[in-house]
């Protein structure tokens, strides 16, 4: 099938597309272990936050399979820690509780919510993630027809399986569906290979270090010049 220059969906990456992610995780982790000072002292005396983060990549790397599931895998490194110094691994679920909330507290880029907005008059909106955030706890998913995420899904990009879930679930083909990401190879890559355009979201000038390889239909530092780079085709 012919793919037309205008998608009938767009489907977003979440995380450092449509808001920054870093200093956020870093933010939650800070209120986290503050939780664990108050609430769990012996964990807190015990580990610090670098510490914490350490034991969960030994658990990654031991069990790959949490690698679709980053709060799941939060989840078991804490009652881990938990159990290590004999804390109550039941309050694990309120630590938990606590982090959600704060990794959710995102600030969107000013162009985000004009650029969907603007969008989802001309095509269905959805996302495809691996990560954990709630669009209805962050507040924007009204503007969004569809999600799948890795955690539900049992696969994470840039496994084409998702892709296609994410097509599927806006009642669309790959080839009418653009694809649009700051991951060159999660995103872009992936996308592609399961018959999608894909749009590299670069909103802090990267250079492509996979040029040879990784060939973008479109680069954009915003949903503004996405939006007229559509409007041009």
């Amino acid at each position: 099938m012919t793919r037309q220059p205008w998608p009938k969906a767009v489907l977003f990456d979440l995380d450092d597309t449509l808001w920054p992610i870093a200093p956020v995780i870093l933010e939650a982790e800070k209120l986290l272990y503050a939780w664990l000072g108050e609430h769990a002292p012996r964990v807190a005396e015990r580990f610090t936050i670098d510490s914490l983060r350490a034991a969960r990549l030994e658990l990654l790397a031991a069990r790959p399979e949490f690698g679709i599931d980053l709060g799941a895998l939060r989840h078991a490194g804490l009652v881990a820690a938990f159990e290590q110094v004999g804390e109550d691994p039941g309050k694990v679920e309120l630590a938990m509780t606590v982090f959600f909330a704060a990794r959710n507290a995102v600030t969107p880029y000013e162009d985000v919510v004009p650029g969907l907005e603007r969008l989802k008059r001309r095509a269905l909106v959805g996302s495809v993630t691996n990560g954990v955030a709630d669009l209805q706890t962050i507040g924007l998913a009204h503007h969004f027809q569809a999600s799948v995420a890795a955690r539900q899904y049992g696969r994470a990009k840039p496994d084409p399986g998702i892709f296609l879930a994410g097509c599927a679930a806006l009642g669309v083909l790959p080839g009418e569906t653009l694809y649009v990401g700051d991951d060159l190879l999660l995103d872009v890559q992936g996308a592609q290979r399961a018959g999608l355009r894909a749009a590299w979201m670069n909103r802090t000038g990267k250079v492509n270090e996979f040029a040879h390889e990784v060939r973008p239909d479109v680069e954009v530092a915003s949903l503004d010049a996405l939006l007229d780079w559509l409007e041009s085709l």
